[in-house]
């Protein structure tokens, strides 16, 4: 399987590093827990979505455009990831924000993400929640053809199956990496929330041919809703590489049961395995994303779902610019 036959530009700090968490592992009491730094990517302070933009952009720069628009929540990681690629590619960015959270702060609205955004020179236009997303993003389109523009439309997430060639890639580079320390993976984790992480990864382990299982901890959505979503992307993924076949249902497994109210709602237990992981390894997570997963992996680990011997890896897919922008939500500092 050759991704060098897909247009692709370079905009992320690759490969990004896999690292052991010894201090984690020994609190847990449980497995090896390692983890795959895509919060090291570099674009924009980082994360996951700078890989699906590799191949997102370049698809774009191939058609002409001069702009890019794409939609998100307020505080979306991609929309700041986005923005960052616009602009060191010399594009005009159009972010098209739902509001999906109720009574938001100051700080939500204006800070972390939002603020990284404004700096990058993105225009942003917020809509109701429950808008049709993809009718809003339409109408800028429409806009930017009136004004000579030539508009590219990345969907939610990067989550199609051109975006989602950046985490076939990362599976083969975790493949590699693990072949190289002669490390054996039993499972890999990670948060799941448009569908492309864990579609492009399943696609490329199964091309490897690799049996490592693939949990994604959902951050919005019913298990059923949830897998069935990561399987049609990963089966459209797979036939636009030439590999139609590959992915079976059983292969998509998610876990919903650390969702908490809601999606950008923060939960207890994120909290406490925000504190867990930055007083044991200095490490950053988010509350929205890979804080939630963070806590799905401390809690498996808590219920014996995983064997002590085995190693387990749980993919930082970023967002830590988010903090900033819930700061006033956490439990963190004053009396802890």
């Amino acid at each position: 399987m050759l991704l060098s036959q897909f247009p692709r530009i370079h905009l992320a700090h690759l490969p990004t590093p896999l690292e052991f968490l010894p201090r984690l592992s020994k609190h847990l009491g449980g497995p090896n827990i390692y983890v795959k730094r895509d919060d090291c990517t570099g674009l924009g302070t980082g994360g996951n979505k700078t890989r699906k933009l590799e191949f997102l952009i370049a698809d774009a720069i191939e058609k002409k455009a001069t702009s890019i628009i794409t939609p998100g929540a307020i505080q979306s990681n991609h929309a700041r990831q986005t923005a960052a690629a616009a602009c060191k590619i010399g594009m005009k960015c159009e972010l098209v924000f739902e509001k999906r959270t109720d009574n938001p702060t100051e700080l939500y609205l204006n800070s972390g993400n939002v603020f990284l955004d404004y700096l990058f020179g993105a225009k942003i236009r917020v809509v109701d929640k429950g808008s049709d997303m993809e009718a809003e993003m339409q109408k800028v389109a429409e806009e930017l053809r009136n004004k000579g523009e030539v508009p590219y439309i990345i969907p939610v997430g990067g989550s199609n199956p051109v975006g989602e060639l950046g985490y076939v890639d990362c599976a083969l580079e975790i493949i590699k990496q693990t072949n190289e320390r002669d490390l054996v993976i039993h499972h890999i984790i990670h948060a799941t929330g448009s569908g492309g992480t864990q579609s492009g990864l399943i696609c490329g382990l199964k091309a490897m041919k690799s049996e490592i299982p693939l949990l994604g901890i959902s951050v919005s959505a019913l298990k059923s809703d949830q897998e069935e979503k990561v399987f049609n992307l990963a089966c459209n993924t797979s036939e636009y590489l030439g590999l139609s076949g590959i992915i079976k249902r059983e292969h998509i497994v998610a876990n919903s049961d650390y969702v908490g109210k809601g999606y950008g709602m923060p939960t207890k237990e994120m909290n406490d395995a925000l504190i867990m992981l930055a007083r044991l390894e200095g490490m950053l997570f988010d509350p929205v994303y890979t804080g939630k997963a963070l806590a799905g992996m401390i809690s498996l680990i808590s219920d014996n779902y995983f064997n002590n011997d085995e190693n387990i890896l749980f993919i930082h897919t970023g967002g830590t610019a988010g903090l900033f922008a819930y700061q006033d939500q956490l439990n963190i500092g004053k009396k802890d």
